[in-house]
């Protein structure tokens, strides 16, 4: 994302001015969600100057392309972030923005930031999805899983045990 300049807004305190961004953001992804980088991530950033430095807030728009966690199918969703910040004339080691030295803003880490918190940790193509089967891979959503028998390995011993019993010989 191209930095913005803001020596203006840091000469006079109250002034504010609007950001229009329409940029992509490279390598914002996790295992199932990926933001696409030929999808622009869009929105506009009121940026006000303050006595701390620059209070940076606004909404940003784009597309999470992902991965069901349950069934692994590709979806897509769009989102809406809204997103405040304040970028310190003079950081500190608790500050998470600094401005640069030729007095830019970079409102990458800003924009990556509130949009990857954003991300879902286990998207879901829709709530009641049931999912591959774990035995035969089936997607259940759509019949391919013809139902098992599920038993616990840890019961196996006893099973076995259980299978030579022969029911007749409980007559004691």
């Amino acid at each position: 994302m191209r930095a913005i300049d803001i020596r203006d807004l840091l000469e006079s305190p109250g002034s504010s001015c609007t950001v229009h961004l329409d940029e992509p953001v490279a390598g914002l992804r996790t295992e199932l969600v990926d933001v696409p980088e030929d999808a622009p991530i869009e929105g506009d950033l009121l940026l006000e100057s303050v006595i701390d430095g620059i209070y940076v807030r606004g909404s940003l728009e784009g597309r999470f392309q992902m991965r069901c966690a349950r069934c692994l199918k590709p979806f897509e969703r769009a989102f809406d972030v809204e997103m405040t910040e304040l970028v310190a004339r003079e950081p500190g080691p608790e500050d998470d923005y600094a401005l640069a030295e030729d007095l830019t803003l970079d409102p990458e880490p800003m924009v990556r930031d509130a949009v990857g918190l954003e991300m879902p940790f286990a998207p879901l193509c829709r709530p009641d999805c049931r999912g591959l089967c774990e035995i035969c891979g089936g997607d259940r959503n759509l019949g391919e899983c013809p139902g098992h028998a599920r038993t616990d390995p840890r019961w196996a011993a006893l099973d076995a045990l259980m299978d030579g019993l022969d029911p007749a010989d409980d007559d004691d």
